[in-house]
């Protein structure tokens, strides 16, 4: 014998399932804050020469080309590990001096190759970008984006 839905059960079943659910949804945000705040994926410090090398980033639409961590465009390399895949990943001076090298000698005149435009950076701007870079590249992205050519 089929038992009838009255409104007194039908109003139980959705306020026991909203409260359920609330208590879920709570639940997962307090351990995502717990994660988010207990993980720390900063590899080095957050600077002025990193917070200037950011902004020198966005200023010139290096995104529009490049991607970063899987974000932006596909038509120029990942620059997320460029600092390691260069071999500077620790070494800031380093970092600046092929950085400054790599701006100065574009575009390279290649016939047939993406060329990258020039840019006029003062020193400044150059050692900020090496700097974002280099927090880009030792910022731990917990394997994103995956990167099968090592």
């Amino acid at each position: 014998m089929a038992e009838i839905l009255t409104k007194s059960r039908a109003r139980n079943i959705f306020y026991g399932g909203s409260i359920f659910f609330v208590v879920i949804f709570v639940g997962m945000t307090v351990h995502s804050h717990r994660y988010v705040v207990e993980t720390s994926t900063a590899g080095m410090e957050l600077s002025d020469e990193v917070v200037h090398g950011k902004h020198v980033w966005e200023e010139n639409s290096c995104i529009n080309c490049h991607s970063l961590h899987g974000e932006g465009a596909y038509f120029a390399p990942e620059v997320g590990n460029v600092m390691t895949r260069w071999g500077v990943q620790d070494d800031p001076e380093g970092a600046f001096e092929i950085l400054k090298a790599w701006i100065e000698s574009q575009p390279s005149g290649i016939e047939g190759r993406r060329q990258m435009p020039a840019y006029d950076m003062t020193d400044e701007d150059l050692r900020g970008l090496a700097e974002f870079l280099r927090w880009a590249d030792q910022t731990d992205t917990q394997g994103w984006p995956p990167n099968d050519a090592g």
